[in-house]
């Protein structure tokens, strides 16, 4: 159903029920491609095409006309069976979802809702484009679902009757949260220790060990919290980032604003991205230049920036007919925050290897290190806390696109666990524990700014009729 007036996702979102889960929102770092806005499947016509084009700006969803989890790692198999619902005539036909980090690590009890996998494709969506919305509905049943057509369409009006058609706008300044404790795991000197450890590894003669990205879990007891607040308020620093929100039924909210894509393809198109080294933003245009060149010279940044960089072309060359690099290295400018950067872009030979793309690039040498296994193995000996959907591929599946970003700079917020924060730095020869430290508190800060003490409510602006 078309809605000729532009209404923010996260607004429709934000006004329904918190009871109706799962729920989902994506929305990406560039707009999305250009559909018009003649019906539900995003299909277009002549006439449609005469008229002005949309772009998919972001996406809410609640519901599951079908969803998927499981326990072992996310296979072929599992992603042969979620490409068996989309069709390239129907573009807006989606599975929203996330994979973990290391699907062979256990699963802590704040993860269990979202297994080594969790994809939904919505019951309900709301599309925002530029100058127009939609809504619609999806119903998909067969049987290897074990549900039939009539049981899809009860559920799909239970979920309907709890829509709210009341959409209220609110601003980006959500109420302070008290923070009653805060935590780190690792604390500091676990942490200084951690890191000797892996200098150690990457020094030692003949160590196969080159870089180790190590990860800190912050965990903020507070007052309930609304996830969908905070990622409002994450939205004014989503310049030039994903911002996404996914929960599953009873479970807390993974929600991000990462700026690091692990890989977009349309139909056999891929682009991908390298990402890394790390300096806040300078107060001034003089100082932010002054900044931005250190980050640009450093033997250090550089060191790890080609690192990354050099391992996703190899693994783009492994798939793809050919690759592109382009630039060299850049600058990637975020709000707080700027990276090291490079587009690496590549042609598949064919559909099924999107799989081998996704599993093949992730974790990426900027979340888990390399060699990779090597990495992997220290992080699992040295992490007390489990990375869970941090760090892995966040994104969703569709039929002619299929776009992920990695899941960096988020947190798992919700009832029991009150926020859990995540971040991680690169550790490479010529690592220094202390500015590692200063790095992880940078990474977080977009979401310590959020907890102070008490501050005013939100206050209500307007609302609208649907």
């Amino acid at each position: 159903v078309p809605i000729q007036q532009q209404i923010e996702a996260l607004d429709w979102l934000r006004s329904q029920s918190h009871n109706i889960l799962p729920r989902c929102y994506f929305s990406g770092r560039d707009p999305f491609i250009d559909y018009s806005n003649s019906n539900g499947n995003g299909r277009t016509s002549s006439d449609d095409n005469d008229n002005r084009q949309h772009k998919l700006i972001s996406v809410a969803g609640l519901g599951s006309a079908v969803y998927f989890r499981g326990i072992n790692p996310f296979s072929l198999d599992d992603w042969r069976s979620i490409r068996r619902f989309f069709s390239e005539k129907c573009p807006l036909i989606r599975a929203y979802g996330a994979i973990r980090f290391d699907a062979r690590s256990n699963i802590a009890a704040e993860w269990k809702g979202f297994g080594s996998f969790y994809f939904m494709i919505p019951q309900i969506e709301f599309n925002e484009f530029e100058g127009s919305s939609m809504i619609a509905a999806t119903v998909a049943w067969d049987n290897g679902l074990s549900r039939t057509y009539e049981q899809a369409i009860a559920e799909l009006e239970t979920t309907i009757r709890q829509i709210s058609s009341v959409v209220w706008r609110l601003n980006d300044k959500a109420p302070r949260a008290v923070v009653l404790r805060q935590t780190h795991v690792p604390d500091k000197v676990s942490w200084d220790s951690a890191v000797k450890r892996a200098l150690d590894l990457i020094n030692r003669k003949n160590s196969m060990l080159v870089k180790v990205v190590l990860a800190r879990r912050s965990q903020m007891l507070t007052v309930e919290i609304d996830p969908l607040e905070w990622l409002t308020c994450l939205q004014a620093e989503g310049y030039n980032a994903y911002q996404f929100c996914l929960q599953p039924p009873e479970s807390p909210a993974f929600i991000g604003n990462t700026p690091e894509r692990l890989f977009y393809r349309n139909r056999l198109s891929i682009c991908s991205e390298a990402l890394a080294g790390t300096r806040a933003r300078g107060g001034s245009k003089s100082l932010d230049l002054q900044i931005g060149q250190d980050l640009l010279s450093s033997p250090k940044d550089d060191h790890e920036f080609s690192v990354v960089r050099e391992i996703i072309r190899r693994k783009l060359e492994s798939v793809c007919c050919h690759r592109v690099i382009e630039p060299n290295k850049a600058l990637r400018k975020l709000p707080r925050i700027q990276h090291l950067y490079a587009q690496l872009r590549g042609k598949l030979q064919k559909e099924d290897d999107e799989f081998k793309i996704l599993s093949s690039l992730h974790p990426t040498p900027a979340v888990c290190g390399y060699p990779t296994e090597e990495a992997r193995i220290l992080i699992s000996e040295t992490e007390m806390f489990d990375r869970g959907m941090y760090a892995g591929p966040v994104g969703w599946f569709g039929g002619a696109e299929s776009e992920f970003a990695v899941g960096i700079r988020s947190a798992l917020v919700g009832k029991g666990v009150g926020a859990l924060l995540y971040a991680g730095t690169g550790i490479v020869e010529g690592s220094n524990s202390a500015k590692e430290w200063q790095e992880l508190e940078l990474k977080t800060s977009q979401f310590t700014k959020l907890m102070k003490f008490e501050a005013p409510l939100l206050p209500m602006r307007n609302r609208i009729e649907l």
